[in-house]
């Protein structure tokens, strides 16, 4: 296979005194997902993430959860953010930039992607109760955050409308795989990176 063709995939581990992050991904070649982190909602959400985004995804972890979910969501998203990034490496002729929306019942996301090696995070995600079962819902945005830091995207999210928070966090994460599926999207059309600099990162040897 050529180094065009092949898989853009990554592992990370991620272990600290709080958590204990594995995760196997694969960009290009889609599975059923493998998922444990002890939070079964959580778990249904990365899922859903890995299947609309046409992702192999294997994430093991576990964490303090005797204390909160906190730290094991936030490192979920920070490992699963470098496994993106790090299966990306130099491969960078991607359609970059993306948008998406989501319905899930009265629900309606939209999620728009820069691919642009400047993280941020706009997230106007209201969501309408704490709990969704016995999953913090203010951690959807921890765990976005980390995400997009990690992976160097800029990614917009936006509620339209809903009242539901299990579908309102559910249309997110589907918006946000849909959006991501495409802008890592290799264009083979390109000669170079969608860039006017040359380049999709902030390291300054590459600038």
């Amino acid at each position: 296979m050529s180094a065009h063709t092949s898989p853009r995939q990554a592992t990370v581990n991620r272990k600290t005194g709080e958590t204990d992050v594995k995760i196997q991904l694969n960009l290009d070649e889609p599975r059923a997902a493998e998922i444990s982190t002890g939070v079964g909602f959580f778990d249904h959400m990365l899922d859903a993430l890995s299947k609309h985004a046409r992702w192999g995804l294997n994430i093991q972890a576990v964490g303090d959860l005797h204390i909160d979910q906190h730290h094991l969501v936030e490192d979920v998203g920070i490992a699963l953010g470098t496994a993106v990034r790090k299966a990306l490496g130099d491969d960078l002729k991607i359609q970059r930039f993306s948008h998406a929306y989501a319905p899930l019942d009265e629900a309606l996301v939209r999620v728009v992607i820069d691919v642009s090696g400047r993280a941020f995070l706009h997230f106007d995600v209201d969501i309408s109760t704490e709990k969704v079962g016995e999953f913090d819902t203010e951690l959807v945005e921890e765990f976005f955050r980390a995400f997009v830091m990690n992976a160097q995207l800029c990614l917009h999210a936006d509620l339209i409308h809903g009242k539901n928070a299990h579908h309102q966090i559910e249309a997110l994460f589907k918006a946000t795989a849909l959006a991501l599926r495409y802008a890592l999207e290799r264009d083979q059309a390109l000669s170079s990176v969608p860039s006017t600099k040359g380049t999709l990162s902030e390291d300054s040897a590459q600038a």
